[in-house]
Order: structure tokens, then sequence, then C-alpha cells
């Protein structure tokens, strides 16, 4: 396991997901003989007719982008009057009805709604907030932002504030601003300095300077911090995530490892988390949908790969065996096939 987070070689030409174009490597694809007034046809028929038919929404919502699955929306409220997110609601239940409900919900909507649900009830459900903040790109945070304000009439950064406090906070804040350098060019000698400073505020002191590592690792550019992994291990012998687990501990540790995988490989970062919400006592449906449906058009094929080569066995059979019914058949449609 520890073999992936350690492998430094290849990193700094690798190619990264912060960057990559939507369709690239996603498994959900542009329908080419797209007609949103057909698909509205079979949609009204399978959720008017006596007994939805569920094999028609699993087809057609699974197989549509979500750009298309938008225009899909316009046309059923067009139709019927009522909106299909609705319908979906009424007509379908449990996990299956959830996994819908984020397939047409628009992207940005939904991550806002994701965030939403993280601060909502007792305790932050930090795991959420960090997996979300770190794996997002500057882009994909500002969309969420802008849906949080239309939706809540206030700034995500302001409810953010009264829900995390400490260091922990000040780095998730910074990340919510959605402000990284997204800068291209390494200056490698900025990279030693970075390292140094790390270095410094870490394992050469006695306690911990975390501003230095908030300030670092929030701000610089991925090709950046890609090159300042790999000085720090030159100057340390060690990678800057084993010193952050032996210097740090609690969310702001979780959430600076999260950023250094991120950093490395967020693909291989999501596998991690599709494993955790797949294991153990129950599943975590909630986890398991987000990154199914928010990665589908963007790295999904590549998270599967990351999985298989980290846990030997296929992202599609660990559904397969975890989940069941009309929700196993849309989330196995999502991952696209099997790597076994």
């Amino acid at each position: 396991m520890a073999t992936l987070w350690d492998d430094l070689d290849s990193l700094v030409n690798s190619p990264d997901s912060f960057t990559a174009s939507s369709g690239e490597r996603g498994t959900v694809k542009s329908k080419a003989s797209f007609n949103a007034g057909d698909d509205v046809v079979a949609l009204r028929k399978a959720i008017e007719g006596l007994g939805t038919t569920e094999k028609t929404l699993i087809d057609i919502l699974t197989r549509r982008t979500s750009a298309q699955r938008q225009l899909i929306c316009e046309g059923y409220l067009k139709a019927t009057g009522r909106t299909l997110l609705e319908d979906l609601e009424g007509d379908t239940h449990g996990h299956f009805e959830d996994l819908l409900v984020a397939l047409v919900t628009p992207p940005a909507t939904y991550d806002s709604n994701e965030v939403t649900r993280a601060m909502t009830g007792a305790g932050t459900k930090d795991s959420i907030l960090i997996e979300m903040f770190a794996t997002r790109s500057n882009k994909q945070i500002a969309a969420l932002s802008y849906a949080y304000l239309e939706e809540n009439e206030t700034k995500l950064i302001r409810d953010l504030r009264k829900k995390v406090s400490g260091d922990y906070a000040e780095a998730l804040l910074l990340l919510a601003e959605g402000k990284r350098d997204e800068g291209t060019t390494v200056d490698k000698q900025k990279a030693q300095e970075d390292a140094k400073t790390l270095y410094n505020a870490g394992e050469k002191k006695w306690g911990t300077d975390e501003s230095k590592f908030i300030d670092i690792l929030c701000h610089r550019s991925i090709p950046q911090l890609r090159q300042t992994l790999v000085e720090y291990k030159n100057i340390s012998g060690k990678t800057l995530q084993e010193s952050i687990e032996g210097e740090m501990s609690g969310e702001l540790e979780e959430l600076l490892v999260a950023i250094v995988k991120c950093v490395k490989n967020v693909p291989a970062y999501l596998a991690e988390c599709l494993h955790k919400s797949l294991k153990g006592c129950g599943t975590d449906e909630a986890t398991l949908n987000r990154i199914m449906v928010s990665r589908s058009e963007l790295d999904l094929q590549d998270i599967r790969v990351e999985f298989k080569k980290l846990y030997e066995f296929s992202l599609h059979s660990a559904i397969q065996s975890d989940t069941h019914g009309n929700y196993e058949k849309t989330l196995l449609k999502i991952c696209g096939g099997d790597d076994d």
C-alpha cells in the first residue's frame, strides 16, 4: 500500500486530474445521436406508465453526459410541467433514488448540496469536506461557491468559518477560496527552498510550525508541489506524507495528507476513498454516489486503474459484491466496465 505513495520517480511528468479535460478519461461519454425530445418521451413513458420502468431510467441517465441530462430536464419540464427531479423522487426510492437524483443535478449544485450536507446537523462531516476541497480544481470550486450562494443566499466561506476551527480551518478555507496557483512552469530552486522550509518547520525542529505547511500546500501549483515533494525527500530522506503523519494529528493531518496524495495522484486518492466506502460494515452510499457521479466524465477510468493496482480486484467487482438491485445496475453502468 505504501509503495504507491512513496514512489516519486515518475511524479513530475505524470498527468494530473486538475487540468484534465472533461471526457478524456471519463466512463460517461456524450451520446452521438442525442435527441432530448426522444429521451423525454421515453422517460415519461417509464415514469407515468403502470409501475416505473427502471431499466429505461438507468439506460438513459447513465448514457448521457451531465450537459445532455440538463437538456432532458428542460424538455421534461416543458412537456409535463413537472421537474424530472421531483418525478424521480416520487417514483423511485432509497439509494437508487439518491443516485438518479445525483445524475440529474448539475455538477456544481450537486457539489454545493454535498458541502451543505457535510455542514448540517451535529458535528461537521470533515471527511466529505476534505475529499471535496482536496480534489476539486479552482474552476470547480468557483462553480460550487456560486451554486452555494444561489441556493443559500450566503457565502460558502462565511458558513464554513462557523463550522471549523484552528489550523484545520485555516487550510480548508484557503482551499475553499479556490485560489491555488495555476502556473505550469516549475521553479526548481523555489521547490528546493520550499522543501527546506517544510523540513525546518517539521522534522528539524521541536514542535511543528503548521502555518508553513498550510501556506505552501494550499497555495503552490500542482506541478510546483510535485517538484517540492521530490526535493523534500532528497533533503529529509522521508516523504512529505510520512513527515505530516508523524508530526500532526486530527483533521489537519487528514487534510494535508489528502492534499499531498492529490498532488501526486487524484485518481489513486479517490480509489482509496471508494474502497473505504465499500468495505467494512455497511456501505457509505453517499460517498460512493458522489465519487462515481462527479468523476464519471473526468477520470473514472483512471480511478478504476488505480483501484485495481491498490487492491488487486476491480472496482466493478467491489460494487457487485457490496450493492444490489437497480442501485447496483446503475453504479455498474457508470463504472463502465470490469478490469478483472
